[in-house]
């Protein structure tokens, strides 16, 4: 097996280094968003530059990720244009930016996005095989989608607001407090953004989360209506139970199930 195969191994889940690997990943994302979080508080200058020095060396780990799997893709150009790469070439740009000194406003508020890096183990038809029915996956992204966009919108609110109205905008639970608030259609009114680009975030956020979170849950009543009218067909070599009324091969191992099927009409007749 060459170098760029037995890498590639340990980047995905099918082995037991592969899901300790992405398991750590998906805990540095984690604790990174974390970061940003308790930042947005007022904290001692050691503190937040041993802070500073964490996430440095987390973003540093991501952007290795990044080279390993763009060095392991057969197709490089397909890979760079994927949704995962774009999304994690947006995470890295605030670093760049730094470590050129260059300053431009909206790059601060892109950190906000890393914790989309997370989606990668979320399109797949297992998560790290943990969780590996579909209803539970379905619920999964429904629950992260929705994490997701309150706390991505409550750090862009946060993050822009907190410089022209610090007052209302003190710190992340402010942002976080607004964006529940709105998105749950109570909207008390004590807390407004005051900027154009607030506003627009504002909007954004809304139509953002009335249409994504409708259409997964659609999803899953889809699902659990094409589960109900499954039969109850147990095969003999992986054990699934439930199939499709005019399946023939098991979907799951692709054994055959006309002898089930028959032995199950039998038992129904006696």
């Amino acid at each position: 097996m060459s170098p760029r195969q037995t890498l590639n191994q340990w980047l995905g889940i099918e082995t037991l280094l592969g899901k300790i690997f992405n398991l750590t990943i998906i805990t540095l994302v984690l604790i990174s968003a974390a970061i940003f979080v308790i930042q947005t508080y007022n904290l001692p200058p050691d503190l937040d530059r041993v802070l500073d020095l964490a996430n440095t060396w987390i973003l540093l780990l991501f952007i290795l990720e990044y080279l390993l799997r763009f060095w392991c893709a057969e197709q490089k150009l397909e890979y760079f244009l994927s949704i995962y790469s774009l999304i994690d070439l947006l995470i890295f740009i605030p670093f760049i930016f730094g470590v050129f000194d260059i300053e431009i406003g909206f790059s601060k508020t892109l950190i906000w996005f890393r914790i989309l890096h997370l989606l990668r183990y979320l399109g797949a038809k297992t998560f790290l095989g943990i969780i590996n029915s579909e209803n539970n996956l379905i619920v999964t992204r429904i629950c992260f989608t929705l994490f997701s966009i309150i706390f991505v919108y409550s750090g862009l609110i946060y993050q822009i607001e907190h410089v022209i109205n610090p007052q209302s905008f003190r710190h992340f639970f402010d942002a976080l407090y607004f964006c529940i608030v709105t998105m749950t259609t109570v909207g008390f009114g004590d807390i407004t953004p005051l900027s154009e680009a607030g506003r627009w975030i504002t909007l954004a956020m809304i139509l953002t989360g009335i249409s994504l979170i409708p259409w997964q849950v659609g999803d899953l009543v889809k699902h659990f209506v094409k589960e109900s009218q499954k039969v109850r067909v147990e095969c003999q070599d992986c054990g699934l139970l439930f199939h499709d009324p005019d399946a023939r091969f098991c979907k799951h191992c692709g054994s055959s199930l006309v002898e089930e099927r028959e032995y199950s009409n039998t038992i129904r007749q006696e």
